[in-house]
C-alpha cells in the first residue's frame, strides 16, 4: 500500500525513479546531494516506492519535536548527536550485526549548507559493518531519483571519497549554491 502511494505521488509531482543495483539485505546509502529538508521526503517517498525500507540518520534535535519527532522515529530515524564526539560509526556497524536486514541512508555533506568536506562516517560504517555502499542521487535537474551504483571501499579512503564525490559531479541540487564535491 505505502509503495503504490508512494509511485502516486512522484508521478503526480513529476518525478521519476530507477535502480541499478542489488536490493541488499544490508547497505549503507549514501545520499547526495542534501541541500534541503526536501531531499528527505523525495528520498524517502523515492525508496518506498522502489519497495525497499532504511532507517536514516538525522540530527537529534529533529526527534525532540513533539509528534514530529514521533512520526521521524516511525519512519526510522536515528539520532546523531553533532555537538559532541561520539561512537556513532560503531553504535551503526553494531546495529548490522544485531539485524537480519538493515539499512540505512546517510547524508555525507553532513548539512544542507555547503560543504566541501564531507564527512566519512558512512565509510567507516560499512568498513566496520562488512556492507556495500550504495550511491543514492536525488537529481532535481531532472526530477529523478536513482540507486546509481555500487562503491566498494578499497582502503585508500582519501581516493575513495574522491571517487564517491565524482560520483556527484553532474547531479543539480535543490539549491546548487549549496553543493559542493570538494573540487
Amino acid at each position: 500500500m505505502m509503495q503504490g502511494f508512494a509511485r502516486f505521488i512522484l508521478k503526480v509531482c513529476g518525478w521519476t525513479y530507477s535502480v541499478q543495483t542489488p536490493d541488499y539485505k544490508k547497505c549503507v546509502l549514501v545520499v547526495a546531494p542534501h541541500t534541503s529538508n526536501w531531499d528527505f521526503v523525495w528520498g524517502k517517498l523515492g525508496y518506498t516506492a522502489m519497495g525497499r525500507n532504511a532507517n536514516f540518520a538525522i540530527k537529534q534535535e529533529w526527534l525532540k519535536v513533539p509528534i514530529f519527532g514521533y512520526v521521524l522515529k516511525k519512519l526510522g530515524g536515528i539520532p546523531v548527536d553533532r555537538s559532541k564526539a561520539s561512537h556513532f560509526t560503531d553504535h551503526i556497524a553494531d546495529m548490522y550485526k544485531q539485524r537480519e536486514v538493515f539499512n540505512i541512508a546517510i547524508t555525507p555533506e553532513g548539512t544542507r549548507k555547503r560543504n566541501p568536506r564531507w564527512k566519512r562516517g558512512f565509510y567507516h560504517i560499512a568498513i566496520k559493518a562488512q556492507v556495500p555502499i550504495i550511491l543514492v542521487i536525488i537529481d532535481y535537474g531532472k526530477k529523478h531519483m536513482s540507486l546509481s551504483a555500487e562503491f566498494t571501499p578499497t582502503g585508500d579512503e582519501q581516493a575513495d571519497m574522491k571517487a564517491v564525490m565524482n560520483h556527484y559531479k553532474d547531479v543539480v541540487a535543490k539549491h546548487p549554491e549549496n553543493f559542493s564535491i570538494g573540487n
